[in-house]
């Protein structure tokens, strides 16, 4: 249906007078969020968009982006402690709303399972530590049973992590490792509360709103 429409709006913007160079179709890959969910169809896609390209005449820019780096990357976070309260068990971790925002404010599935599981499931809400009803990574989730101390990963949050993080309630920003096979490098270094200030100035230099 998308690229009938756009088909459509070439064809109008054509007979207009205009010429068309490229048809820019984005992304259109999904992105699979938690096991069982279906590969993309790429063979399918690449029929769709390539008979829109024929047909329009044109050439075809394909930004499949966030299918790529979303599912390359994880968040880790650590487990801090663990609390039952008003009926509900919660894993409290060292990362929130401001590291990984989507799940807050897009009601979005990023799965989270135990680097080092230990068989045991139970169902949780993993929340962070910001005071917000909303900083939460996961609601009602069944999902490995962790300890304090325990690290969890949390899945394709390689395009929505840090770009679209926050320095919210004075938390800085958590490092970013790049991992080749076996070795790794630090290629965003974690912010400290020295770079959270570091703008602000302690001497302002007052003007005449008057002049």
């Amino acid at each position: 249906m998308g690229a009938e429409r756009i088909a459509e709006l070439a064809a109008r913007v054509t007979k207009a007078g205009a010429q068309l160079r490229y048809v820019d179709v984005g992304g259109g890959l999904p992105v699979s969020y938690q096991s069982g969910d279906p590969e993309p169809d790429f063979e399918g896609y690449a029929a769709i968009v390539g008979a829109l390209a024929r047909e329009t005449g044109t050439e075809l820019l394909v930004e499949p982006g966030r299918f790529f780096v979303a599912a390359s990357g994880v968040l880790l976070a650590r487990v801090l402690y663990r609390k039952h309260s008003g009926g509900k068990d919660y894993a409290i971790v060292d990362a929130g709303m401001n590291d990984l925002l989507r799940p807050s404010h897009y009601d979005a599935y990023h799965q989270i399972d135990a680097v080092r599981p230990s068989g045991a499931t139970t169902r949780l809400d993993v929340v962070g530590p910001v005071c917000e009803s909303g900083d939460f990574l996961a609601l009602d989730r069944e999902m490995d049973d962790v300890s304090p101390g325990d690290l969890i990963a949390v899945h394709t949050a390689g395009a929505y992590g840090y770009v679209m993080g926050s320095t919210y309630n004075a938390r800085p920003r958590p490092a970013e490792v790049l991992v080749d096979g076996s070795r790794y490098a630090v290629v965003t270094a974690r912010e400290q509360y020295a770079d959270l200030v570091r703008l602000e100035q302690s001497d302002p230099v007052w003007s005449d709103a008057s002049c």
